[in-house]
């Protein structure tokens, strides 16, 4: 990783492994415009896996060759891109930066066993990625930082560097110096702290490696030492630091095993410069991937259970082992259909094998429980657009399958004989409705499919069918989610407009009413005769619906008594003020009047939804708006802001208290008009600089103030 051996041993093609300990599973992250995309094709053309152009050999790109992407001009999903340095096998897993994809990068995180944090040597860094990194650090993931973007105006490798070391922590410590050019501005090589050796790029790649002269020697001597030290107090060897105390000269062999055994702990976090456009750093940074990043088997696996939740033994990465493996990433290709992107944990995956794939746990989210048995057919290496067939998928490491009919995010492939389940990994829940209504009937038939699709392949994505408002939302992550989600569907032949989002209300009476239903018609033969007396009481909030029997003396007979009930009810659920369900209200049948020949079934029905609406024009009836309980976590500094925000979407704050798994967070705890959230997950993204967060669950209807009721009942007044 210090430049061991200058050695390439780098090869393009279809890399191909079939042991565990010569994978790597890399995630790179980092918030957008940090460089990654560009970073990978860096890497990938140094290693010759694909031309200068950014092109596979069929000319397909790799980097954001989604429409969406292109459209937005910024990455919108997980895409994966493996080459081979040195006989390991690098899979490269680019994620986006923007908070609304998210959910992309948790599946990236899933599938990697290492994370590289770019950051932008011109850019700075945003809340967001520090909060990411505490996160991985909770978890001792193995990280290391690229500051990338060396050829920008501005860039500053030792301020950023500065800023990493301010951010993330201790054991935030450069392996390399940039060297500045005659212009004293562009970074032409890299000073090795660790090695003393000069890598000169500016005849591009391979790097030139010389001695240093006078002047880069003494800029190395000042910046060693805290490194050397650094990397001595994470070694297992307790007499190393009283030795280099003692004025040991350490050698470089151990201080570059030490160095290696600490990153892939999670202890040391090695920070190289690199540049795309220059190719500065993009060797060194390939040996940290390869020699300082763990391999899968000393990654710790997720738990699993039988399909049923019964127990079983941990998994060990093994390719002899029983089959586990999980579909991190699910797309729709127009060509080749249905395109998995599978982590295998244990086992090896092979062509034409039966497997056994399973979901459970995300019902709440749309996805139902599902169990198939199908055939695995092809198995590819993807490389952006690109699948490359291989023969088969071993333990640790990542592939593609394709034309699975019931694959979705989050799946667990397990064997046939013996299914297997790995519980889903935590995804943030999509808080933004966006209702959707297509343009005529053939464009509704064509958003059930695609519809179907996305949700197979989004687990932040949630579809409602309301039956009250009669709307289709879609729940997001935010703006730029909904937008590409919108895109897809138009993508794919889909005629479709957005409307505003309705929120589910109801209705009550705050007084007691009387009512009176009287349902007569002669027509001749057989006629309708009903009529019925009710009272009407409002009940506690949460009550729901009550029907009592005070009739006495047989003035409406016992056979009718549920009719009129089956009235009311029809009633209560088409509302009596402005078409919303009614709820908390108790009818009781004081009296009536029958016909031997013309009263029947429906006519009480009639009247008894009769009686119900003339107590209505006395019972001041009320329209309740749902309440939602919000926790709120933001950091420190944004609580003022967001509980002035609160406020003026009529919230009540009902405590606020520190954060107990993230210190410097507070969470805010509030009841809110579920009205007032609708665009919630935008705003508080904008209060907080995309770093708070909440969720929110129903509690309780209650009445909405006057103004608003009465702007609610001209809106449904045709």
């Amino acid at each position: 990783m210090a430049q061991k051996s200058q050695e390439k041993g780098s090869t393009g093609g279809t890399p191909v492994v079939t042991e565990p300990e010569r994978v790597r599973n890399v995630v790179l992250v980092g918030h957008s415009g940090a460089g990654k995309t560009t970073l990978v094709e860096a890497l990938l053309a140094a290693t010759g896996t694909i031309g200068r152009a950014g092109t596979v050999a069929d000319g397909s790109t790799v980097g954001d060759h989604d429409p969406a992407a292109v459209r937005q001009q910024r990455s919108v999903s997980l895409s994966c891109a493996p080459l081979l340095h040195n006989g390991i096998k690098v899979n490269l897993l680019d994620t986006p930066g923007y908070a609304d994809f998210v959910g992309e990068l948790r599946a990236g995180l899933r599938a990697a066993d290492a994370a590289l944090f770019v950051v932008s040597a011109a850019g700075g860094m945003d809340a967001a990625t520090v909060a990411l990194w505490e996160e991985c650090a909770a978890v001792d993931m193995p990280r290391a930082v690229a500051v990338a973007r060396l050829d920008q105006p501005r860039a500053d490798v030792d301020e950023t560097v500065a800023l990493c070391q301010r951010l993330f922590g201790d054991n935030v410590m450069p392996l390399y110096l940039p060297m500045l050019g005659d212009d004293g501005v562009s970074t032409e090589g890299l000073l090795g702290l660790i090695t003393r050796r000069v890598f000169d790029y500016s005849a591009g790649l391979p790097a030139d490696v010389r001695d240093p002269d006078p002047e880069h020697q003494r800029a190395i001597d000042e910046s060693r030492d805290e490194l050397i030290e650094g990397i001595i107090a994470e070694s297992e060897d307790e007499t190393l630091m009283d030795r280099y105390l003692d004025g040991e000269e350490i050698s470089t062999e151990v201080l570059i095993d030490d160095l290696e055994t600490a990153v892939a702990r999670g202890h040391f976090y090695p920070v190289v410069p690199v540049c795309a456009a220059t190719g500065v750093g993009l060797d060194v940074l390939l040996e940290v991937l390869t020699a300082a990043f763990p391999s899968p088997l000393e990654h710790e696996l997720p738990a699993v259970t039988g399909v049923d939740g019964s127990p079983r033994p941990p998994l060990s990465c093994d390719p002899t082992g029983p089959l586990v493996a999980e579909v991190v990433k699910t797309t729709v290709d127009r060509h080749v259909g249905r395109v998995s992107l599978v982590r295998v944990f244990s086992g090896t995956l092979r062509p034409d094998q039966t497997v056994h794939i399973c979901g459970h746990g995300m019902a709440e989210r749309g996805h139902p429980d599902h169990d198939a048995d199908e055939r695995v057919g092809h198995i590819y290496t993807p490389l952006g657009a690109t699948l490359r067939e291989v023969s088969l998928c071993v333990a640790g490491d990542i592939c593609a399958i394709t034309k699975s009919g019931s694959a979705e995010t989050g799946d667990t492939i397990s064997a046939k004989d013996d299914p297997l389940l790995i519980a889903p990994w935590e995804m943030p829940e999509p808080l933004l409705p966006v209702a959707i209504v297509a343009r005529s009937r053939a464009d509704e038939d064509a958003l059930a499919r695609n519809l179907a699709r996305l949700v197979a392949g989004d687990p932040t994505l949630r579809l409602e069918r309301n039956p009250e408002t009669r709307q289709l939302v879609l729940w997001c992550m935010g703006e730029a989610h909904a937008d590409v989600v919108l895109d897809r569907l138009r993508a794919g032949g889909v005629e479709l407009d957005t409307e505003p989002v309705k929120v589910s209300l109801r209705e009550t009476l705050t007084v007691p009413a009387k009512g009176h239903g009287r349902h007569v018609k002669q027509s001749g033969g057989h006629g309708q005769y009903a009529v019925c007396d009710i009272e009407v009481e409002p009940l506690p909030r949460g009550s729901g619906f009550e029907f009592v029997d005070r009739v006495v003396g047989g003035a409406v007979p016992h056979n009718y008594i549920p009719s009129v009930e089956k009235g009311v009810r029809a009633q209560l659920e088409r509302g009596l003020v402005a078409g919303h369900p009614v709820v908390d209200l108790r009818v009781t049948l004081v009296d009536g009047k029958s016909h031997s020949v013309d009263s029947s079934d429906a006519a009480f029905q009639t009247a008894g939804a009769l009686a119900l609406r003339d107590a209505a024009e006395r019972g001041q009836p009320a329209l309740l708006e749902p309440i939602d309980e919000v926790t709120i976590r933001v950091p420190d500094g944004a609580v003022g802001a967001v509980l002035g925000d609160l406020s003026g979407r009529r919230g009540r704050v009902l405590g606020t208290e520190p954060d107990p798994d993230t210190e410097g967070r507070t969470l805010v705890r509030a009841e809110v008009p579920a009205t007032e959230l609708l665009r919630y997950a935008v705003e508080l993204r904008s209060m907080t600089a995309g770093t708070g967060t909440f969720r929110r669950h129903f509690v309780r209807h209650d009445p909405m103030p006057a103004h608003l009721a009465d702007q609610v009942r001209k809106e449904q007044t045709p």
